[in-house]
């Protein structure tokens, strides 16, 4: 049995699609849910006395960051999760058969699929944030969608439309596809989870705080104490400053590159203007946990700022290298695909006025 791409992201969604029949979840005594995380914990600390969030940490997860219709409110009862996430499980090694050498190449105009499941890590279980399961890392607006306005949300799908169908320069393609950053926001504020390479590893000095994303290796660079550059300067994730409240690192980051505008994944869509403002606050409460809260803020695309929160896990790692450009041949093959379909289309158009 061989499975495409395609294949792949439905038995990643199966799972999922299981509170579409609630009845189907066993009636058992509830069980227990996760702990809250203790109040009093003491992060280990650096030299110059501030928490040390040393190490490599994961945003893999079945929670995303907009509440699917599935859920109704922000919080997951452990029964739901639970049967959610075996059943996720079950459908995710279906999929992960290696594919049918013997099958032969597709139909000539057919989907050429793409990787198995195997290449995939989006996470085995739901957010836990202070002992509650999410449904959604959005818990402002209460709905747990990005409140874009009228004219917000034109912008954005009249930009997304413009990345996807113009074939003519390479620059208006996304990001991702270009192997500038990773797919999505993965490695760009506010950090969000994706199909795969989802650690992220800090480096810290008095004076700065280096956030290195697995996903297309990009690093961050936050600037403690120090103010933004200017609007001339516009860096692909952005213009990071940052300061300590108490044991919270808080980074404030402004003047995104305009080609990162559109942050366009399997798992989420995002859209944000070059002076979008975006808070992150990271706090380590447990030795395995660093709390991420973010809030996003911009009046010309929005009706109200929208705050998420999210857990990074702590994990062995390591920190693969992202090789996007070797051997990627997705941009060239879309550029030099609709200039071969022009040439066709003139020479049919030259036949047929020469009948």
């Amino acid at each position: 049995m061989s499975f495409s791409l395609k294949d792949a992201l439905a038995a990643t969604a199966a799972g999922m699609m299981m509170l579409s029949a609630p009845a189907a979840i066993a009636q058992d005594a509830e069980p227990a849910g996760p702990p809250a995380w203790d109040p009093n914990y003491e992060p280990p600390r650096m030299p110059d006395g501030t928490p040390s969030f040393a190490g490599i940490w994961s945003k893999a997860s079945l929670t995303v960051l907009e509440r699917v219709p599935q859920f109704s409110d922000l919080e997951v009862s452990p029964a739901v999760a639970i049967a959610i996430e075996q059943g996720r499980e079950a459908q995710m090694e279906a999929s992960r058969q290696p594919t049918d050498p013997n099958e032969g190449a597709p139909e000539a105009g057919a989907g050429v699929g793409g990787y198995n499941t195997f290449w995939m890590d989006p996470g085995a279980h739901f957010g836990v944030v202070d002992g509650q399961i999410r449904s959604s890392w959005i818990v402002e607006p209460a709905d747990g969608k990005i409140p874009y306005s009228e004219e917000g949300r034109a912008e954005a799908m009249a930009a997304r439309e413009e990345a996807r169908e113009n074939f003519d320069d390479p620059e208006v393609r996304m990001a991702g596809e270009r192997c500038t950053v990773g797919f999505g926001s993965t490695g760009t504020p506010p950090m969000l989870n994706v199909l795969y390479n989802n650690h992220v590893q800090f480096f810290q000095t008095p004076d700065t705080v280096s956030i290195l994303a697995e996903m297309n290796h990009n690093a961050r660079m936050v600037r403690i104490g120090e103010e933004h550059r200017g609007p001339a300067l516009r860096q692909w994730l952005g213009d990071s400053v940052g300061r300590w409240e108490g044991d919270t690192l808080v980074v404030e980051t402004t003047n995104f590159h305009p080609s990162n505008s559109v942050r366009s994944a399997i798992r989420h869509y995002v859209y944000l203007q070059p002076d979008t403002m975006v808070e992150e606050r990271f706090t380590r409460v447990a030795d395995d946990t660093i709390f991420y809260e973010f809030t996003v803020t911009d009046p010309d695309l929005f009706t109200q700022p929208w705050r998420g929160e999210m857990p990074l896990w702590r994990t062995e790692g390591p920190i693969y290298e992202y090789a996007c450009h070797e051997g990627n041949y997705s941009l060239p093959g879309i550029l030099a695909g609709a200039r071969r379909q022009e040439a066709l289309a003139a020479e049919a158009a030259e036949a047929e006025g020469g009948e």
